[in-house]
């Protein structure tokens, strides 16, 4: 698993349906993963949506509320909101044995940017992924071009980049980007 320093310039990614992203690749080890998820589940579940995000499918789920419960066993989170809860192996897994354990573990973790096509963003996220280079999940950070029910604002409100100001300067030790602020309203493919 990835224990190197994160990337301080972004990778530039161009996706045949996402269009151009920067991408910061973060560290998987179970401790800074456990951090980066406990920090986005109890101090920003209000405005933030998840779920998988693939070719055909998008589910943008809103937390119900703040998590009951946050815990670990054999290398699986597991988020809990009482009603309903889901895992994710972020650590190491050994019930399921080597091969199992090595596929299902997050292998993976980038914090992004999708662009427009003039080059402003648009897309604040997080994405995980498995051994296999499976999505795990992606995790859609407040946009200031959206409300917490993915509306479209009028106006953009650039305070609605606080939750990705503050994961880039605690998981990446950079401060907030004046691009980030380019953008004048939300598109997308």
């Amino acid at each position: 698993m990835s224990t190197t320093e994160p990337a301080t310039e972004p990778t530039v990614v161009t996706t045949e349906s996402a269009g151009t992203q920067h991408v910061w690749a973060l560290p998987t080890d179970e401790a800074t993963l456990l951090d980066l998820l406990t920090e986005l589940f109890t101090e920003h579940w209000r405005h933030i949506n998840f779920g998988p995000i693939i070719e055909g499918a998008a589910w943008e789920v809103g937390a119900p509320g703040a998590p009951e419960s946050i815990t670990t066993h054999d290398g699986y989170l597991t988020v809990d909101f009482g009603a309903w809860h889901f895992h994710l192996c972020i650590g190491e897994h050994t019930a399921s044995g080597p091969e199992l354990g090595r596929i299902r573990r997050c292998s993976r973790a980038e914090l992004y940017r999708g662009l427009n096509a003039e080059g402003a963003p648009v897309t604040w996220g997080l994405r995980l992924f498995n051994g296999r280079d499976e999505q795990m999940m992606t995790v859609l950070l407040p946009n200031p071009f959206l409300t917490d029910r993915q509306q479209v604002r009028r106006e953009p409100d650039f305070s609605r980049l606080e939750t990705w100001d503050v994961l880039r300067e605690r998981f990446l030790g950079l401060s907030p980007d004046p691009l980030d602020r380019a953008g004048r309203g939300f598109s997308h493919g």
